[in-house]
């Protein structure tokens, strides 16, 4: 009889599927309650699955479409970082760009931590003028959330 045993890998590249599928609670349920998360971009840091789950419900509202690609995950350890294209169709205001309905393609990486299957930390990255740019939103010095 074998024991499947899951790796830092395994847990990550289901949380991404989860993710593309807009089921956020299975991604979620696969962090740690205390969960410790930055979303660099966003100016949002905290501990507590909450604010992972409102991250990803305010992408999944911003884009219903969203498709994600993952082009890499590299692994070292415990540590997990995904490379991949986030796309979709802007529908509801997002990260302070008022809903313009452009379409929007950037590249992201995402480092996890993974403790014993759980996902322990999330640090995520990309380049935020380049989502007002393909937004078109004209001034970024003073976007206001609407």
């Amino acid at each position: 009889m074998s024991t499947l045993v899951q790796t830092p890998a395994d847990t990550v590249t289901r949380f991404f599927g989860a993710l593309a599928d807009r089921d956020i609670d299975t991604a979620v349920a696969l962090a740690a309650p205390d969960v410790a998360v930055a979303v660099y971009p966003l100016r949002v840091e905290g501990t507590s699955a909450a604010i992972l789950e409102q991250v990803l419900t305010d992408l999944i509202r911003g884009f219903p479409d969203l498709l994600i690609t993952v082009s890499r995950v590299i692994v070292t350890g415990d540590v997990v970082t995904a490379l991949f294209k986030a796309e979709g169709t802007q529908a509801a205001d997002y990260a302070g760009a008022i809903n313009q309905e452009k379409h929007l393609d950037i590249d992201e990486a995402w480092r996890f931590t993974v403790t014993d299957g759980r996902i322990t930390q999330v640090h995520a990255y990309w380049c935020q003028a380049q989502v007002y740019r393909r937004l078109a939103v004209k001034r970024f010095d003073e976007i206001a959330i609407a």
